[in-house]
């Protein structure tokens, strides 16, 4: 199934890759492009700078007047073969004294780059030309006046089109490499991306084999990466536990049925027999009562299993208070006396000890453990209960001789219809569902039973947690 509206990973990664070259390829490009005007520019000051210094030299050889001509020749033969470089020369009062044929420089623009940046390069732009100056205020050796000389503006002008058309051309060159770049690194990164996925892939193949016919496939994980490892470990977990749950589900189902099966086969005879014939009233109460009975204990059946359910889920929340268990067992003790007498048992008790818990529950969890202690007892035999008391815990034991109940049996002794001889008739071994009642009961009080049988001597220990009382 296709999922609309939802990014790949390999897309995600793709156009990380693409974005991050891109980013990287832009910062370089940019560095590199500053770096390149840096260098133009530190080019032209070395002209610039060289020529300053030169018309500062020939400025400097001005004694009077007359010598303005002989000056102005010198700036022209020093500026042999400098094609683009401007100079141009102005008095205090702001008089053209020499420039060259280019130099049609704004004066109010020479004079404010000389009075606030002078040495400094700035940009002068002449219709379509533009130059790369630097203007400033030099001594010119004409003296005004006997302890001063006169001073002069003078610029010096570059032009730096050339460098403008190779900037341009470099950076439309960083475009199409930056995007030719990108494009290729989506081509490589895309084919990273499903390279590096494919373990992804895999696992998904694997799980596509996974039906509930067959839950015992798992993904293995020795062909798995680092990474996705646990992820493999995980999902495996997860299908035990599905597994598991899926075979104690058709376990359960298959059990139920079969439970329900013999009531309703047995109503459905009952019911064809008597239907078969005209009977008398009394025949037809005898049989509405033998259906009242399989009633029941269907209704006592489907209860049960409604109590099991709630409690798996934590729905069984338990309305404590605090109980003497001794009281508890005495009175469970006269109930069973009869049953006890009966098969000449011997019922003791040992210990006192208080909990915090559900009256009806612990009465019905502590009364399916004697009910199955006094089935199992072995005749003339003594069932003895000890009740013991701990910082942290109220341990029940209830021991009772009979036959020994097998090892690979102990683990499964709780669970829904389990009986450790199954040949045994249902009539004398009730529903199969009292210890696993049991054990949802004392586990929704926070505790915990288990089982021991050693030499026909069967125990079942119950830990509650010790009530704190404020």
């Amino acid at each position: 199934m296709r999922l609309i509206g939802k990014k790949s990973i390999t897309r995600r990664l793709t156009l990380l890759f693409v974005s991050a070259s891109s980013a990287v390829l832009l910062a370089l490009g940019f560095v590199i492009a500053s770096s390149v005007e840096k260098h133009f520019e530190q080019q032209d000051m070395e002209v610039l700078a060289g020529k300053m210094e030169l018309t500062r030299h020939t400025l400097e050889q001005l004694k009077s007047q007359d010598d303005l001509e002989r000056i102005t020749q010198l700036l022209d033969n020093s500026l042999v073969g400098h094609h683009g470089l401007e100079v141009i020369v102005l008095s205090p009062n702001r008089e053209l004294i020499f420039a060259t044929p280019n130099a049609n420089f704004p004066i109010d623009l020479v004079v404010a780059s000389a009075a606030h940046s002078p040495h400094r390069p700035v940009i002068w732009t002449l219709g379509e030309q533009t130059y790369r100056g630097i203007a400033t205020e030099l001594p010119s050796g004409l003296p005004t006046h006997i302890s001063e000389r006169s001073r002069v503006i003078v610029a010096v002008a570059l032009d730096i089109a050339h460098h403008q058309a190779f900037m341009r051309s470099f950076l439309q060159t960083l475009w199409l490499f930056v995007a030719g770049a990108a494009a290729l690194t989506g081509v490589l990164g895309w084919a990273a991306a499903r390279r590096g996925l494919a373990p992804l892939r895999a696992m998904r193949e694997q799980a596509q084999v996974v039906t509930a016919q067959q839950l015992s496939h798992r993904l293995p994980l020795e062909s798995a990466p680092v990474e996705l490892a646990e992820l493999a470990h995980s999902l495996n977990e997860m299908l035990a536990r599905l597994e598991e749950a899926f075979r104690r589900l058709s376990d359960f189902s298959s059990d139920i049925a079969h439970e329900l099966r013999t009531p309703v086969s047995n109503l459905m005879t009952e019911t064809q027999v008597a239907l078969s014939r005209a009977r008398s009233a009394d025949d037809y109460r005898g049989i509405l009562e033998s259906n009242a009975e399989e009633f029941e204990h269907m209704a006592r059946m489907i209860s049960d299993m409604l109590l099991l359910a709630k409690a798996e889920n934590g729905l069984v929340v338990p309305n404590r208070e605090t109980l003497n268990l001794a009281a508890e067992v005495l009175a469970l003790f006269d109930y069973y006396d009869a049953v006890a007498e009966e098969k000449g048992l011997h019922l003791t008790l040992e210990g006192d000890a208080e909990v915090s818990a559900d009256r009806l529950m612990l009465r019905r969890a502590l009364g399916n453990l004697l009910s199955n202690a006094v089935r199992h007892s072995a005749p003339n035999a003594t069932l003895r209960v000890e009740i013991s008391a701990s910082l942290d815990a109220v341990s029940i034991c209830m021991e009772n001789t009979g036959d020994t109940i097998p090892q690979e049996y102990l683990e499964r002794v709780f669970d829904r219809f389990f009986r450790v001889d199954p040949s045994r008739q249902r009539s004398s071994e009730g529903s199969g569902l009292g210890l696993a009642i049991t054990k949802s009961i004392i586990v929704a009080h926070g505790g915990m039973i288990s089982v021991a049988s050693i030499g026909a001597v069967t125990t079942f220990t119950i830990r509650l947690p010790t009530p704190h009382f404020p």
